[in-house]
């Protein structure tokens, strides 16, 4: 029927029918396939009727059953055409499945697709995707030489790939390049570019660049870039006089360009005009997002006012908004600070049981507020609590409290929690080994030092660039006992290849470690 309906040219019906199949997911049915291949013998309408199919299957997001048909099309020795190559290559660029883009790009040079600008746009953005400038420079290249012509999405994918990456120098060639071949930068052109000087903090050049535009107009997205540009680098003034100019122009300010206003108001504890703003917020009917209210959370927490901070998050819940790894590392390290401790385990149990897993601060915050008040037995029964309350236990937990507890001198309470883990079926990683080894090392205590470092050794586990660079950062101010701690592990063997040349850009005397 499908194939009957093409005939006579009823390409609507068709493809409807078609639809009908990706609907029901049959599209990558095997016999559906096989059947629509073999109704009709003429290869040009197979190839057109399955490339229907790889757009349908790609606008409704079904990327395995597009990429099925792609894939039994050229096993059938059938070309998909370019509007079904960019529609799938378009979907595996915004699903982030750039390995499968490549892979599917490559298939389609091989049985013979001509890329058309469309299809290499596809690719840039995959590029984009995945911030390979190589890449994207190759496509370019090979565009050229194919004689396929550059449009302003090509254009302003690179100079978005480009600012992506700091490299402010390219994305301007690129905006001359654009306008030598006659394209006129547009709004997205300049947004991407003064995007790129405010990342960096760059704001006499985003300036400049936002007076220098031209043909379009400024829009949200421009001041919004600017405004926050500003609040980031303590231009706050100049941060509320474009928003005066923006108003002026008939925009409106949404929720993104006052969350930016908000930050730095909080930041330099402006509570009464962040309320104001707040007040203007409403009677402008524009809503708080998360960011809004992790901003005033987290201000209300470090100005000690946990009721206030209480109070926001449950008004964050009752007005559907979800609360987010942000939010309650905000609320424990608030609770930590005020001494609240209860109050701060408590939501470090939330945080988990929602799926959220603390970081080595977040624990910190906990072990700092136990040892503060001499109750580090404390510590030494949290990962009991965690698992009475259902919650899962991995080594992540208790290596953060070994490594906490170890900055802190406790380290004999360290090696109970160390008992702990191994009487849970886990074992002990380089990170922890060496955190021991070097606390013991500062405690006065060389053997049990050196017996952690045989324990990595009987373990086979080396200390890695990453853990050399962790201890580094953790004990900045204990060089020489750095320093001792690397003369044994190398003595056993112990250090990475890889870790001996950061050791020699750190001043460490090479040779010793060799």
């Amino acid at each position: 029927m499908v194939h009957l309906l093409a005939k006579n040219r009823q390409f609507k019906a068709a493809c409807q029918l078609l639809e009908k199949f990706a609907v029901k997911d049959l599209v990558s049915s095997p016999s559906v396939l096989g059947a629509l291949l073999a109704s009709y013998i003429d290869r040009d309408s197979n190839s057109q009727i399955l490339s229907w199919l790889v757009i349908i299957c790609a606008r409704s997001k079904m990327i395995h059953d597009a990429l099925e048909v792609f894939r039994q099309m050229k096993d059938s020795g059938l070309r998909p055409d370019q509007h079904a190559c960019n529609a799938l290559l378009s979907l595996l660029a915004k699903s982030r499945l750039t390995a499968t883009a490549w892979k599917v790009f490559d298939e389609m040079l091989q049985i013979g697709v001509a890329p058309n600008t469309h299809v290499f746009n596809a690719m840039l953005h995959v590029c984009f995707k995945s911030g390979d400038v190589d890449k994207a420079d190759k496509l370019v290249s090979r565009m050229d030489s194919k004689g396929v012509p550059l449009d302003l999405f090509s254009y302003n994918t690179l100079i978005s790939l480009f600012c992506k990456k700091g490299m402010h120098y390219e994305a301007l060639a690129t905006q001359e390049r654009m306008e030598r071949e006659g394209i006129h930068p547009d709004v997205v052109t300049y947004n991407s570019l003064i995007n790129g000087f405010c990342k960096e903090g760059r704001m006499r050049d985003a300036f400049r660049l936002f007076k220098e535009i031209k043909g379009v107009e400024p829009n949200h997205v421009t001041y919004t870039t600017l405004i926050d540009g500003y609040c980031r680098v303590n231009g706050l003034d100049e941060a509320l006089r474009l928003r005066e100019e923006m108003e002026a122009k008939g925009l409106y300010p949404g929720v993104a360009t006052y969350n930016s206003i908000i930050r730095k108001l909080c930041e330099e504890g402006k509570m009464k005009a962040v309320n104001g703003l707040l007040n203007e917020m409403d009677e402008r009917k524009v809503q708080p997002d998360n960011i809004t209210c992790n901003t005033l959370i987290n201000a209300y927490c470090k100005r000690g006012n946990m009721g206030f901070a209480w109070k926001l998050r449950n008004k964050m819940l009752e007005s559907g908004l979800p609360l987010d790894q942000f939010t309650y590392k905000a609320l424990i390290h608030g609770f930590c600070k005020a001494q609240e401790l209860d109050e701060a385990k408590e939501v470090l149990f939330n945080m988990l049981d929602a799926g959220f897993s603390p970081n080595y601060s977040t624990y910190s915050w906990i072990v700092d507020g136990y040892c503060n008040q001499n109750k580090a037995d404390a510590v030494l029964s949290l990962p009991e609590e965690l698992i009475r309350r259902g919650l899962l236990v991995d080594k992540s937990v208790y290596r953060a409290l070994i490594r906490r507890l170890c900055k802190r001198g406790l380290v004999d309470y360290a090696q109970k929690i160390l008992i702990q883990m191994h009487g849970k079926g886990l074992l002990g990683d380089s990170l922890v080994y060496a955190t021991l080894a070097f606390a013991y090392l500062s405690a006065g205590k060389p053997i049990a030092s050196s017996e952690a470092l045989d324990e990595m050794a009987k373990k086979k586990l080396v200390i890695t660039a990453r853990i050399y660079s962790c201890l580094s950062a953790s004990y900045a101010n204990e060089n020489d006992m750095l320093e001792l701690l690397w003369n044994h592990a190398s003595e056993k063997g112990l250090i990475a290849k890889n870790v001996y040349k950061l050791m020699q850009q750190s001043g460490l005397n090479f040779c010793s470690y060799v």
